[in-house]
């Protein structure tokens, strides 16, 4: 999967293990959960961590739910499931990786 580069340039917080937003391992770095966006740390600056297209996570069997057990996080328009170092998102009956 690619990462669009999506500089959040007007982002003056800083993130770490302490910030109190929510951390999410995500593809060999961490993103914080903020405002329904999830920020990682970036040559200085911060991104919006965004997936570069459409991936449809096959084979996936487990039916996400407030219950489920896995954690929720807020992204955009939408709740993501943490489940196994990705985050899942439930779309026209399949699950897709963010």
């Amino acid at each position: 999967m690619t990462t669009l580069h999506l500089e959040h340039s007007a982002h003056t917080h800083t993130h770490g293990p302490d910030c109190g937003h929510t951390e999410v391992r995500h593809g060999g770095h961490v993103d914080y959960v903020h405002d329904g966006h999830l920020h990682r740390a970036h040559g200085g600056h911060w991104d919006e961590c965004e997936p570069g297209g459409h991936v449809t996570h096959d084979g996936h069997e487990h039916r996400h739910g407030e219950d489920c057990g896995h954690a929720r996080v807020r992204h955009g328009d939408h709740v993501d499931y943490l489940h196994d170092g990705h985050r899942h998102a439930e779309h026209e009956g399949h699950w897709d990786d963010h």
